[in-house]
């Protein structure tokens, strides 16, 4: 009994100090519960099968190694070796061989288990009230160091394969993964998958790689809508009257009807483009958007809509930041988009932490602190530096009852920790206007210079 106050009052300590870590370590226990984590193997698994091994065991390694606590799986292993009841040969066997349904599976049960949590906390305001929006767009995993033996003699970069990653911004939840061993295919070539999850009143957003006859068919076919950058090849049967409809702050809006062939059939859509101010990085200075969202929706919206896509390659932006999402150690297809379903995991409980900093936020009484930017670096960080420390300081028991408490009750335990933040910490450095640089005009003949001399001159 007097152990388990020791570590009520270690864990209550690490509330009152450090309330973020403590909110990720709790979520990070609800997403990867071990029961579950290993039900889902057995479940989507087709060749691999568990011996002394558990999926769950996988899951910890990769998560410790992708989130920085240690910079590779073979430390991770050396960590934590009383966990692991194999040798460091089978436990990378056994990730190399890893199935990429198996992956694609982890990310869908991490957004089932925080979407209640996230919520009951509320997200931020809803992009287009009446539909849900959800950004598409693919991600290639980086180039691998050439371990394998077939890699050994390539000077090109041996590419692990990609990653159709579907987002919705409104939550910031990554709620599907399309993974591919093929690093050289094409993004399109996996939407069937994307599709097949459509909803009524889904709104697709994308870039115009994905401006196909299967997709816009195939969205309107399942009830949702698309806002999709058009592509030149898609054909055209006849265009209406150009109006102006305003502007964004991106330039001038305008919309007409047309009539697309779209494989064999004739279907009609809206043409939403914007004149832009500033041309693209491409040299652009017009923008196209095709969707089939009705009158309702101004063009101005729609606009909009599209220019707030970016927020997905933020999340990669972000993931590969923050987290170690691509090994370049890990050579095997298998074990590399593992990495990176387990890193988009760790962002899916980043964004839970978010939304209870927001609401933690709208609910404080100083308006400075309501109004405040966060540092994702100092979050992140924060979480990251004491891992290690809770690890070893409070026993597994305690977290474990977070596991399975009901989500109304778990939200709310997450705002009242998030009661004890030091906002301070987390205020994001606003940068000022850079600095005119002088041109240097002494010593260009000189290699260099001493500081001290020139100090006592000064």
């Amino acid at each position: 009994m007097r152990v388990g106050v020791i570590f009520k009052n270690v864990f209550e300590r690490f509330v009152k100090s450090h309330p973020v870590a403590v909110m990720a370590r709790a979520l990070m226990e609800r997403a990867l519960e071990p029961k579950g984590l290993d039900a889902l193997f057995r479940t989507h698994a087709k060749r691999q099968y568990e011996k002394e091994l558990l999926f769950s065991t996988l899951v910890d390694v990769m998560a410790v190694v992708v989130c920085g606590t240690h910079p590779s799986v073979r430390q991770a292993y050396a960590a934590m070796r009383e966990e692991i009841p194999v040798s460091l040969t089978a436990l990378y066997s056994k990730l190399d061989g890893l199935e990429v349904i198996t992956s694609e599976a982890l990310v869908a049960h991490s957004t089932a288990q925080l979407r209640p949590i996230i919520n009951e906390l509320g997200g931020s305001e809803a992009w287009l009230p009446g539909y849900l929006i959800k950004v598409l767009d693919g991600n290639h995993i980086a180039a691998t160091e050439r371990r394998l033996s077939v890699l050994r003699d390539c000077a090109a970069g041996p590419l692990p394969g990609l990653a159709l990653v579907v987002m919705e911004p409104e939550t910031g939840l990554v709620v599907q993964m399309v993974g591919c061993e093929d690093g050289h295919a094409q993004e399109r070539s996996l939407v069937d998958s994307v599709i097949d999850e459509i909803q009524p009143k889904d709104v697709v957003i994308a870039d115009r790689n994905f401006c196909t006859a299967r997709v816009l068919n195939g969205v309107a076919d399942r009830g949702g809508f698309s806002v999709i950058r058009e592509h030149a090849q898609v054909p055209v049967l006849s265009e209406g009257t150009l109006h102006e409809r305003g502007r964004t702050d991106s330039g001038a809006v305008f919309e007409q009807r047309v009539t697309l062939r779209l494989d064999a059939r004739e279907v009609q859509a809206r043409r939403v483009i914007i004149r832009l101010d500033t041309p693209t990085r491409d040299g652009d200075t017009e923008m196209a958007i095709l969707t089939n969202l009705p009158a309702s929706v101004t063009a101005e919206a729609i606009a909009e809509l599209y220019r707030r896509r970016w927020t997905i390659e933020s999340l990669f932006a972000r993931v590969e930041r923050n987290l170690q999402s691509e090994l370049a150690s890990l050579g095997y297809p298998g074990a590399a988009l593992f990495a990176f379903a387990v890193a988009l995991v760790a962002s899916n409980i980043f964004a839970v932490v978010q939304a209870v900093l927001r609401g933690a936020q709208k609910q404080h009484e100083d308006k400075a602190v309501s109004e405040m930017l966060l540092s994702e670096f100092a979050i992140v960080e924060d979480i990251r530096t004491m891992q290690p420390g809770m690890n070893v300081a409070v026993d597994e028991d305690h977290w474990r009852p977070f596991r399975d408490e009901p989500a109304p009750r778990f939200a709310k335990r997450l705002l009242q920790w998030a009661a004890h933040v030091d906002w301070r910490n987390f205020r994001k450095a606003v940068r000022s206007k850079p600095k005119v640089r002088r041109e240097r005009t002494r010593f260009r003949n000189t290699p260099h210079v001493s500081t001290a001399k020139l100090l006592g001159r000064a």
